[in-house]
């Protein structure tokens, strides 16, 4: 794992097409801002998870990707 820091509004760049920006830090909180092309799946890890056992079990769980 490459573990990097960061500031507020710096970035890092994955790829050529991913970019991962530091948008605010703060109380045990950072908000990240993810751009990325639009066939690139981006979740939180809670929901990949719900999404891979989705895709496992072929059951739905309602809600678990509204925005």
């Amino acid at each position: 794992m490459l573990v990097l820091a960061r500031k507020r509004n710096e970035s890092i760049q994955i790829g050529d097409d991913i970019v991962v920006k530091v948008i605010q830090c703060g109380r045990g909180v950072v908000r990240l801002g993810i751009e990325a092309p639009g066939h690139i799946r981006v979740l939180r890890s809670e929901l990949a998870e719900t999404f891979l056992e989705e895709a496992y079990t072929g059951k739905s769980v309602a809600g678990a990707f509204t925005a």
